[in-house]
């Protein structure tokens, strides 16, 4: 994979610089167009996003700037508007988007153009969004590297030569760029919370159940779910409160809470209490840095009167590795299971998606039912601790953003990787008790990489989580500064 030649770093417009919660205000109260805001960022991207390659399959540049013209006379009507009206957005490339092509990284689906959209793409739609294209995923959202055969690699935001994260890698990178106001993504292996360390932005995976998802079945026990990042916590509060709501075609779907998340980020009442959960006694390796990082961002939690302690989960961390695979072979295997039968489209896998096909193949509906026995028992484990704690910390990755020829890390600190996605093993615990998860802006490795700290709540304590990511944003000097790329320090 060759580096593409950088452009000279130059800051982005303003309207671009602006979050999502007051560039929405902005257009509504007409003191900004949404032609005008349509039109800074399609120039912005133009100039941008070659270094990167976050944002595909972008419409016409035409027809966006008709959109943008239709809800700027919608505001000068008077019309009742959402919170999302005139903003520009690109849905990740795993979701359905009528009339726009979805092709989920795989030549597979190369040409796929959906005549529907999935539920949260609608709700965002209804909200006002102007869809402008897709963000690039790894093929079938299979590891934390979007990478794929149909548009290539995404690269990292703070430094081209490294990876983006994933799978939701290209709103990652697209948001820390400026390219989008706010963005969506998905999680099941960390797919909302690496990104968004790699690229010094937030990344919220919401309870099980909180965004209903007719592309992610339901009947999976709910490990993957679809969610918001953005670059404040009230923009991704904002977004989430889009998403989220009882939906009758995802039957485990939760109700709607009856407010709006962002109207509720105050400050907490009283002083929080977090749990340190480090490494999890020795069991994860990280790369040098890491927790050092991670270590500033405690530092941070503490200056606001909070308390940071060391927790443990009295529960066997490869107990819980072992029932991920398995529930994830399990979901994911059989999806493609009728493409893989067949040689001449197995040719067209990608050798993790063959893997975990054949993985499938291997288990027994006894090895599912324990996988199912054991994840009950980290969920009792795990939310035990919610007791003494009101949240739970952890690194987001166990690793800076790696070279952008290397797929994926065979090694950290000197132990080996057994699969292609060990190295995000530090993401399965909240997946597994359906908890809420956000990552934070953590810090800097000396090199100028980015890294993320997860903060975890109690199953459907997403409003909670929300208030200690805004708590830590209003202490944090780096959420708002700006890549290299951009001309923000190296």
């Amino acid at each position: 994979m060759t580096t593409p030649t950088a452009p000279t770093p130059s800051a982005p417009p303003e309207i671009c610089r602006i979050n999502a919660v007051p560039l929405a205000a902005m257009i509504r109260r007409r003191e900004v167009s949404a032609r005008e805001v349509m039109a800074a960022y399609l120039d912005h991207i133009a100039a941008v996003n070659p270094a990167v390659n976050a944002i595909v399959s972008l419409r016409p540049r035409e027809e966006l700037l008709a959109e943008a013209e239709a809800a700027d006379g919608a505001v000068a009507r008077g019309d009742d508007v959402g919170p999302l009206h005139g903003l520009p957005q690109a849905i990740k490339d795993l979701a359905m988007t009528r009339g726009l092509r979805t092709t989920m990284g795989s030549p597979l689906f190369a040409d796929q153009v959906p005549d529907t959209d999935a539920i949260f793409v609608a709700r965002m739609r209804a909200a006002g969004a102007i869809i402008i294209g897709k963000t690039n995923v790894p093929e079938f959202g299979y590891g934390s590297n979007s990478y794929n055969p149909v548009f290539g690699l995404t690269r990292n935001a703070w430094d081209p030569s490294r990876i983006g994260g994933g799978s939701s890698g290209g709103a990652g990178v697209a948001l820390a760029m400026r390219m989008l106001p706010v963005a969506d993504g998905s999680d099941m292996g960390g797919s909302l919370r690496n990104p968004a360390a790699f690229n010094n932005v937030f990344g919220f995976r919401p309870s099980q159940g909180r965004v209903p998802s007719d592309g992610l079945d339901p009947f999976y026990g709910q490990l993957p779910t679809d969610g918001p990042m953005g670059r404040s916590a009230e923009d991704v509060a904002m977004l989430l409160s889009v998403q989220a709501g009882y939906d009758k075609r995802a039957p485990l779907s939760l109700e709607d809470p009856g407010y709006r998340f962002e109207d509720r980020l105050g400050r907490p009442a009283k002083a929080l209490r977090f749990g340190w959960l480090g490494d999890l006694g020795g069991h994860l390796p990280f790369e040098p840095g890491v927790l050092d990082v991670c270590g500033g961002a405690l530092d941070l939690l503490r200056q606001t009167g909070s308390s940071v302690e060391p927790a443990r989960v009295d529960f066997d961390p490869e107990r819980l590795w072992r029932a991920f695979v398995v529930l994830r072979q399990h979901s994911v295997g059989g999806r493609h299971d009728d493409a893989w039968r067949d040689p001449a489209k197995r040719a067209l896998l990608k050798p993790e998606a063959q893997w975990e096909i054949e993985g499938s193949h291997r288990l027994t509906a006894l090895d599912v039912y324990k996988a199912g026995v054991d994840r009950g028992a980290w969920y009792r484990a795990f939310t035990a601790l919610f007791d003494t704690y009101d949240f739970l910390l952890i690194p987001a990755a166990q690793v800076f953003p790696f070279d952008a020829a290397t797929t994926w890390p065979r090694e950290i600190a000197g132990r080996a990787m057994d699969s292609y996605h060990r190295w995000m093993e530090v993401v399965v615990g909240a997946t597994m008790a359906g908890c809420p998860a956000i990552s934070v802006p953590a810090g800097f490795s000396k090199d100028g990489l980015p890294m993320g700290l997860q903060v975890i709540g109690p199953p459907r304590g997403d409003l909670e989580v929300l208030r200690a990511a805004a708590l830590y944003e209003a202490a944090c000097p780096w959420i708002g500064r700006l890549p290299p790329l951009l001309g923000g320090a190296a």
